[in-house]
């Protein structure tokens, strides 16, 4: 399970990373840095899938176990992505809730895409 969430997360890590390095190299900063912080958000959601392959989890504890790997990985990255201003405590509550919107949509289109595609 170790490497399946290493190969889910680190292939595209490394590609993004890759072109995070190219941006850099082209003087290209600030997208450098935007890729970079995407592809360490894309490593730790791909790496997390794995939670869901648990067959002996109940699709509730799969969803709470993969929001908190969420909530301590991604969620950090994007208070020190740069992509948001957190002057405030207010502030990265509104992150917080734009983390948690954005984590239920696409939890949604998932488990229907599960559902029509018998995933």
């Amino acid at each position: 399970m170790v490497i399946n969430a290493l190969l889910r997360g680190g292939i595209p890590f490394i590609i993004m990373g890759g072109i995070a390095l190219l941006l850099n190299y082209q003087e290209k900063y600030s997208d450098a840095k935007s890729t970079f912080f995407a592809s360490l958000i894309v490593f730790f959601v791909g790496a997390a899938t794995v939670i869901y392959n648990i067959d002996h989890w109940s699709l509730t504890k799969q969803s709470v176990v993969h929001f908190l790997i969420m909530l301590i990985t991604v969620y950090p990255i994007l208070l020190l992505s740069g992509w948001f201003t957190i002057a405030s405590v207010f502030d990265a509550l509104k992150v917080f809730l734009v983390f948690v919107l954005v984590g239920v949509i696409l939890w949604i289109v998932m488990f229907i895409l599960a559902k029509v595609f018998s995933w």
